[in-house]
């Protein structure tokens, strides 16, 4: 018989959720699908555009109104509205409706106002953030801005309808969403090449998709989130106490969001300063590094969110070992990944990418530029998970103020290293320096090769990652206990990982002159089974999990 008072939590119990696993697996398979798609989109865009003017011209004016969806999308809301909704469907589903109502007309009115503010400023805001275009690029840029900003404001809508869906425990259709998104533009683009657009016209065209494609992205949920939400009505009512919390934690999130996005859009700001090609490096190697993230990272803290909200204050002990559990899971995910991106990831991206405008020398920048994004990542998605807990804890404006610091700390230090890197060429293999370590853009006259200063922007995130992380975990710790060591498990998952990582740096040496597409299966597959083979035989938990697993469906 239990001795603990009445409302007291047992410290020794470890929540597991029946579809605590069930729910990472269908945001994990979402989003592998989404990023597949993602992946054919970039496949199209790197060989139509390569890494040039139609290329820089199409990603920094997509970056531009991302301000707009990670303000008002995803992240955002998640932070603010799951954890109110989430509860109120375990009290007052009536409520939680009218809520839900009252959220989304709030959020169609200020993305409506946005969106036409940033048509009619499209060419002051492509002035402000890239004060390194001029010319060609300048013009190019701004018209696919003031083309793609409807398309984000579908996106902003897309990410209400995905927090009542992971507020149902409905979590596959809102991330499988975006490769609609995805197919969109590969559809437009290709139709655009094959009538032989010019590369300003192929560009152009990438910009549409993304409009028509954030269209169909918000529309597939519609029915769904209609049929869990029977009665809703949208409105702007903002009396309701449920509505005022959702407020409440909204702005300080907004406000931490927005300084992150300032600061992230001056990252932009910075790569347009430096040599031609490095705004669109930046983010072909951002498209490969985020793939983990979205996969391990944002799968388990997507589906860990409505349930460690439900916990709240009381569940202190329980949202500890959810945290810890999570953490482990992920790391098992993400170790082999940093090995293989840091030490072979050349052969990753000349699979992906390299065809058509997309060279060998590009694939060695994009290679070096994800390497060093890649030295963050473990930190990046352990992060996101923590960032839950201290929602459920109702902490939001600590976890922006904290994102805000993680934001300054990449721009500082990228800012410093970016231009003596670009100093720094790629001929062929060999990397070579022009003149000095200078701390400006440069000079005229030097010879025309890829640069490495975007290299200075990715260590700056990589080393504003472990910052985060740290804070976090000890913002964490001090409210709701010490969160477990790194565990044996563990310690073998890193081995295994930095094996799997210097077999695949082996094999890539002598894979060279094949297909792109075998040179990496020869890399991928005996590293995995090393990582596997390895961290089964030391028991590691995730590992024994994902072999049984894979047993008993071939059994079947």
């Amino acid at each position: 018989m239990s001795t603990l008072p009445p409302g007291a939590e047992d410290p020794t119990v470890v929540a597991t959720a029946p579809d605590e696993h069930r729910g990472s697996f269908l945001v994990a398979a979402g989003i592998l699908l989404s990023r597949l798609a993602g992946l054919l989109r970039e496949v199209a865009a790197s060989a139509y555009l390569g890494v040039g003017v139609g290329a820089d011209a199409f990603r920094a004016a997509l970056r531009i109104p991302n301000l707009l969806q990670n303000l008002l999308g995803e992240g955002v809301l998640s932070a603010s509205f799951i954890p109110v909704y989430a509860r109120l469907l375990d009290q007052d589903r009536r409520e939680a409706g009218r809520v839900a109502g009252a959220v989304a007309g709030l959020l169609c009115a200020a993305a409506g106002v946005l969106v036409v503010l940033g048509m009619v400023l499209a060419r002051p805001l492509t002035l402000i953030f890239t004060p390194g275009f001029e010319g060609e690029r300048l013009d190019l840029a701004e018209d696919l801005l003031r083309i793609m900003f409807p398309g984000i404001g579908f996106l902003v809508l897309s990410a209400w309808c995905l927090g009542i869906l992971n507020s149902h425990r409905h979590f596959f259709l809102s991330y499988v969403a975006p490769v609609l998104w995805s197919f969109a533009q590969i559809a437009i683009v290709v139709a655009a090449a094959v009538l032989g657009a010019s590369e300003a016209g192929i560009a152009t065209a990438l910009a549409w998709g993304v409009v028509v494609g954030g269209l169909l992205q918000f529309v597939v949920q519609v029915p769904a989130v209609r049929r869990l939400t029977r009665g809703l009505r949208l409105s702007v009512d903002r009396s309701s106490p449920e509505v005022q919390e959702v407020i409440r934690r909204f702005t300080p999130v907004v406000v931490g969001r927005g300084v992150i996005q300032l600061l992230t859009y001056l990252e932009l700001v910075l790569a347009s300063l430096l040599a031609v090609g490095a705004v669109s490096a930046l983010a072909y190697a951002q498209v490969i590094y985020l793939l983990p993230i979205s996969l391990f990272g944002m799968a388990v803290a997507a589906a860990e969110l409505p349930e460690l909200a439900r916990l709240g204050r009381a569940g202190r002990a329980r949202i500890r070992a959810r945290l810890a559990t999570g953490m482990a899971r992920v790391s098992f995910y993400v170790a082999p990944t940093v090995a293989v991106y840091v030490l072979a990831g050349d052969v990753v991206v000349r699979a992906l990418l390299q065809r058509g405008e997309f060279d060998a020398g590009d694939t060695r920048l994009v290679w070096l530029t994800l390497a060093a994004f890649s030295l963050g990542l473990l930190a990046t998605t352990r992060s996101r998970l923590l960032q839950n807990g201290l929602y459920a804890l109702d902490r939001t404006r600590l976890v922006a103020r904290i994102a805000v610091a993680r934001g300054i700390v990449a721009v500082v230090v990228g800012g410093l290293l970016m231009f003596p890197l670009d100093r720094f060429g790629l001929e062929g293999s060999a990397i070579v320096r022009d003149g000095g370590l200078g701390f400006g853009p440069l000079p005229d006259g030097v010879a025309d090769i890829p640069r490495l200063g975007v290299m200075g922007l990715a260590i700056g995130s990589a080393v504003a990652s472990w910052f985060e992380y740290a804070v976090l975990r000890g913002a964490l710790q001090w409210r709701v206990g010490p969160l477990p060591r790194r565990s044996d498990a563990e310690r073998w998952t890193l081995l295994a990982a930095l094996a799997a990582g210097v077999l695949a740096m082996g094999i890539r040496a002598n894979v060279e002159s094949l297909p792109s597409i075998v040179a990496a299966a020869l890399v991928g597959a005996p590293a995995l089974a090393v990582y596997l083979l390895i961290t089964t035989t030391m028991q590691v938990p995730e590992a024994t999990t994902l072999v049984g697993r894979a047993r008993r469906l071939v059994g079947r």
